[in-house]
């Protein structure tokens, strides 16, 4: 049975500020469950309507209605996990994908899938991009989030650490099927999926790289942002 106590941390930490002070996330399901128990995040509590199916002792059973309050899901699927956040830090890759006010959380989720499955361990978001342990982004990322390092900084303030090139996705550049990804090494930047890339961060860019637009009449004004990443990721890894 889940204690009065347990019911409002797990009330406090569906907003952002207070996960922030608690350290402390959501995690539904049990596929993304297992993929953070067996990652490198450190486990809290775990809740389940069916204990038997989590191959751990410390399972807090809990009845449907109750899953039912927990839940964040329209349909909550038997298990709920609170882990404990971690303070990532950066490391040294041959590139580097830097998102630049990113405020979608399923956007971001859908990226860190796909990043995962390209295999890149890290990407590098603005401070002002939406917070990865939002549990939109902790559903939709279906796990993957406890396989991709995700550090917010400074993006300006990291590239001028850097002395990589720095290129960035637009509507408007140099098309993507002319660019030469072999042996990437440098910066891609993303903008964010209303607004684009800042102008800060257009100032420094080297070059501009566009994914061409072939039916121009029927086609939408824009690419889905997660969609833009996959392919990228798709010509980096020669495909």
């Amino acid at each position: 049975m889940v204690t009065k106590n347990q019911i409002n941390l797990i009330r406090q930490i569906k907003r952002k500020r207070n996960r922030k002070e608690k350290k402390l996330f959501i995690v539904e399901g049990k596929k993304s469950i297992d993929e953070f128990l067996t990652s490198n995040y450190k486990l809290y509590e775990i809740y389940s309507t069916h204990p038997s199916e989590i191959n751990l002792d410390n399972v807090i059973k809990i009845s449907d209605i109750e899953l039912s309050k927990l839940s964040s899901l329209k349909k909550p699927n038997k298990h709920f996990a609170i882990f404990y956040q971690k303070n990532e830090i950066l490391k040294s890759r041959n590139f580097y994908m830097l998102f630049d006010r990113i405020k979608d959380p399923g956007n971001l989720g859908t990226i860190l899938r796909t990043c995962h499955w390209f295999g890149v361990d890290q990407i590098v978001c603005s401070k002002d991009s939406v917070d990865c342990y939002n549990s939109k982004v902790v559903q939709s990322s279906m796990g993957s989030l406890s396989k991709v390092n995700i550090v917010y900084t400074d993006l300006i303030e990291f590239i001028k650490k850097t002395n990589k090139k720095i290129y960035a996705a637009s509507l408007n550049g140099k098309s993507i099927i002319d660019f030469d990804f072999q042996d990437f090494d440098g910066i891609l930047v993303f903008g964010s999926e209303s607004n684009g890339l800042s102008e800060k961060i257009k100032i420094v860019v080297d070059d501009f790289i566009s994914i061409p637009n072939i039916h121009h009449n029927s086609s939408p004004n824009s690419l889905n942002l997660s969609i833009s990443v996959a392919i990228f990721l798709s010509k980096i890894n020669g495909i």
